[in-house]
Protein backbone atom coordinates (compact mmCIF):
# COMPACT_ATOMS: atom_id res chain seq x y z
CA UNK A 1 0.00 0.00 0.00
CA UNK A 2 1.01 3.38 -0.52
CA UNK A 3 0.51 5.96 1.98
CA UNK A 4 -1.29 9.31 1.09
CA UNK A 5 -1.08 11.39 4.26
CA UNK A 6 -1.78 11.44 7.82
CA UNK A 7 -5.41 11.17 8.47
CA UNK A 8 -4.79 14.10 10.90
CA UNK A 9 -3.60 15.95 7.48
CA UNK A 10 -7.48 15.69 6.16
CA UNK A 11 -9.94 17.49 8.69
CA UNK A 12 -13.62 16.51 8.58
CA UNK A 13 -15.31 18.09 6.13
CA UNK A 14 -12.40 18.59 3.67
CA UNK A 15 -11.25 17.35 0.75
CA UNK A 16 -7.56 17.32 -0.89
CA UNK A 17 -5.69 16.67 -3.72
CA UNK A 18 -2.53 14.36 -4.20
CA UNK A 19 -0.59 14.73 -7.46
CA UNK A 20 -0.06 11.97 -9.96
CA UNK A 21 2.72 9.33 -8.70
CA UNK A 22 5.50 9.25 -10.49
CA UNK A 23 5.32 8.00 -14.42
CA UNK A 24 1.16 8.40 -13.24
CA UNK A 25 -1.00 10.14 -15.28
CA UNK A 26 -4.38 11.40 -12.92
CA UNK A 27 -3.94 12.46 -9.66
CA UNK A 28 -6.17 11.29 -6.71
CA UNK A 29 -8.17 13.17 -4.15
CA UNK A 30 -10.39 12.19 -1.16
CA UNK A 31 -12.90 13.52 0.83
CA UNK A 32 -13.39 13.18 4.54
CA UNK A 33 -17.02 13.30 6.10
CA UNK A 34 -16.56 11.69 10.17
CA UNK A 35 -14.98 8.73 10.12
CA UNK A 36 -15.22 7.97 6.60
CA UNK A 37 -12.86 8.91 3.69
CA UNK A 38 -13.47 8.15 0.26
CA UNK A 39 -10.58 8.75 -2.09
CA UNK A 40 -11.20 9.06 -6.37
CA UNK A 41 -9.35 9.66 -9.39
CA UNK A 42 -9.12 13.14 -9.67
CA UNK A 43 -11.00 13.47 -13.28
CA UNK A 44 -14.87 14.15 -14.01
CA UNK A 45 -16.39 11.58 -16.22
CA UNK A 46 -17.77 14.32 -17.86
CA UNK A 47 -14.22 15.18 -20.04
CA UNK A 48 -11.71 13.35 -18.26
CA UNK A 49 -11.01 17.28 -16.60
CA UNK A 50 -9.48 17.42 -13.05
CA UNK A 51 -12.37 18.28 -10.59
CA UNK A 52 -10.10 20.92 -8.97
CA UNK A 53 -10.17 23.60 -11.32
CA UNK A 54 -9.30 25.44 -8.94
CA UNK A 55 -6.73 23.64 -7.09
CA UNK A 56 -7.64 22.07 -3.41
CA UNK A 57 -11.16 23.11 -3.90
CA UNK A 58 -13.74 20.49 -4.62
CA UNK A 59 -16.50 20.52 -2.33
CA UNK A 60 -19.83 22.96 -2.41
CA UNK A 61 -19.90 25.65 0.00
CA UNK A 62 -21.24 23.77 3.00
CA UNK A 63 -18.92 20.62 2.15
CA UNK A 64 -21.65 18.47 1.52
CA UNK A 65 -21.20 17.65 -2.10
CA UNK A 66 -18.37 17.55 -4.75
CA UNK A 67 -18.13 20.18 -7.63
CA UNK A 68 -16.42 19.85 -10.69
CA UNK A 69 -14.76 23.61 -11.02
CA UNK A 70 -15.05 23.12 -14.88
CA UNK A 71 -18.54 22.16 -15.83
CA UNK A 72 -20.15 22.24 -12.65
CA UNK A 73 -21.39 18.17 -12.09
CA UNK A 74 -22.22 17.31 -8.59
CA UNK A 75 -21.45 14.36 -7.07
CA UNK A 76 -22.17 12.25 -4.10
CA UNK A 77 -18.89 11.84 -1.53
CA UNK A 78 -20.27 9.02 0.06
CA UNK A 79 -20.15 6.84 -3.91
CA UNK A 80 -19.23 9.17 -6.31
CA UNK A 81 -22.43 9.18 -8.19
CA UNK A 82 -23.22 12.76 -10.21
CA UNK A 83 -26.93 14.07 -9.12
CA UNK A 84 -26.62 16.98 -11.35
CA UNK A 85 -24.63 18.38 -14.20
CA UNK A 86 -23.73 16.87 -17.68
CA UNK A 87 -22.51 13.80 -16.80
CA UNK A 88 -25.95 13.11 -14.45
CA UNK A 89 -25.99 9.07 -13.21
CA UNK A 90 -22.11 8.92 -13.96
CA UNK A 91 -19.72 8.06 -11.24
CA UNK A 92 -16.11 9.20 -10.26
CA UNK A 93 -13.95 6.49 -10.17
CA UNK A 94 -13.35 4.76 -6.64
CA UNK A 95 -9.95 4.15 -5.55
CA UNK A 96 -9.18 1.25 -2.90
CA UNK A 97 -8.67 3.15 0.43
CA UNK A 98 -7.82 1.94 4.08
CA UNK A 99 -7.05 3.56 7.16
CA UNK A 100 -3.80 2.16 9.07
CA UNK A 101 -2.53 3.57 12.41
CA UNK A 102 -3.65 6.85 11.13
CA UNK A 103 -2.36 6.88 7.96
CA UNK A 104 -4.52 6.73 4.57
CA UNK A 105 -3.52 4.59 2.38
CA UNK A 106 -3.53 3.64 -1.77
CA UNK A 107 -2.80 0.54 -3.60
CA UNK A 108 0.76 1.72 -5.08
CA UNK A 109 -1.09 1.68 -8.99
CA UNK A 110 -3.45 4.02 -8.30
CA UNK A 111 -4.27 7.00 -10.36
CA UNK A 112 -1.82 5.22 -12.93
Amino acid sequence: MRVLCALADLPEGAARAFPASLGGFTGLFAVRQGDAVHVYVNACPHIGAALDAVPGRFLSPDGTLIVCGTHGAVFRPADGICIKGPCLGARLEPVVSEIVDGLLLVLPDAGL
